[in-house]
């Protein structure tokens, strides 16, 4: 797979379509499983990584499935080449930064992926444009029991999947909905609505995961706990948190169009002229003023911009895509110039932005 080809795509997260898309950018499924016959991975040898990693390949390389994915052995890639696969969100920073036999399967159209040897020997992943968390569940459901049918998970009667992390014991099931709640960020509600919902088991991250920084006014909510919970079950919890988050950033809009619309309406030109016209522009910038374009084009302030074009701009103007993007290595300063002339390319030039032409 080469990633200069890949980095021209638009993930199946970014698409822009779904359900509640205007809100919601993806729901993602997860699950961890490990393999009966190994330790799990801190207590694994350099040879019971090897192994894990060569029994995952060969199951699916027996797969129907597997003629349609590719394996890719992340030990031996760059830095770059890691970061670039995080950014697209079909790594973590834990794989990526983890020492030994490590790998990564990829559907070339991003809607899942398989982590070899991160925190548990396998961790897959779904991912879905929109809020379809019943869709994502079905698809993984169905990639797990023929994964299942070739490898031998570590499972009892009394616990369910046994996991690393006792807090994904039982179904190892995570879902994740990554939100764009720039209204809630506008009137100072997200702090007070998110530490309404840590109480209730809910954890809140930014767009590249545990750890990341709150750009782009892009959150990822997901269950905390697994365990005692069937998968129906943590579903139902996990939309019904959901459904109240897309009210509230949906209330919030509705609240700054009825404070001033002339206001808003100049606050986001106002960002669009900024990528518009730039000469040099941060990353951490540019998340910032895609985030206000994009209100304004879901609200009616803003037209003739797609919003799958604004979804992959989020992307595309990431250090390591920008890179892959060029053919080559590029400083800080030399990113900064390079990510507003593909800004002024894509933002301001109507055909580029057709999304049909991408």
């Amino acid at each position: 797979m080469k990633f200069e080809q890949l980095a021209q795509q638009t993930g199946e997260w970014m698409r822009g379509n779904g359900p509640e898309s205007d809100i919601v950018m993806s729901s993602r499924v997860r699950l961890a499983r490990n393999l009966a016959d190994f330790p799990f991975i801190r207590k694994c040898t350099p040879q019971d990584r090897s192994a894990i990693a060569a029994n995952v390949r060969k199951a699916f390389e027996a797969l129907p499935l597997g003629e349609e994915t590719e394996y890719v052995d992340v030990a031996k890639l760059g830095d770059l080449d890691r970061q670039f696969l995080m950014e697209r969100q079909l790594i973590s920073h834990e794989l990526s930064e983890a020492e030994g036999a490590r790998a990564v399967v990829l559907d070339p159209q991003e809607r899942f992926s398989v982590m070899v040897n991160e925190e548990d020997h396998l961790r897959l992943q779904v991912m879905q444009s929109g809020l379809d968390l019943k869709a994502a569940w079905k698809r993984m459901n169905d990639l797990d029991d023929i994964l299942e049918s070739k490898l031998t998970y570590a499972f009892t009667r009394q616990l369910g999947y046994l996991t690393a992390c006792p807090t994904n014991v039982g179904t190892g099931l995570r879902i994740s909905v990554m939100l764009h709640l720039p209204a809630l960020v506008a009137t100072k509600q997200i702090d007070k609505v998110f530490r309404a919902f840590t109480k209730i088991n809910v954890a809140v991250r930014g767009l590249f995961g545990e750890g990341s920084q709150f750009m782009g006014d892009l959150y990822q909510v997901s269950n905390q706990m697994t365990l005692g919970k069937s998968e129906e079950q943590i579903l139902e919890r996990v939309s019904e948190v959901i459904s109240r988050l897309i009210e509230y950033e949906r209330k919030a809009r509705e609240f700054l169009v009825e404070e001033s619309r002339d206001d808003l309406h100049d606050h986001v030109s106002r960002a669009l002229g900024i990528l518009c016209t730039a000469k040099k522009i941060s990353s951490e910038e540019t998340m910032h003023y895609l985030s206000k374009v994009r209100m304004g084009v879901n609200m009616g302030l803003l037209e003739s911009i797609p919003i799958p074009t604004v979804n992959k701009l989020f992307i595309q103007t990431q250090p390591a895509h920008l890179q892959k993007l060029c053919g080559h290595k590029l400083d800080v300063n030399a990113r900064n110039t390079e990510r507003a002339n593909y800004l002024h390319q894509h933002l301001t030039d109507k055909d580029k932005s057709d999304p049909k032409r991408n």
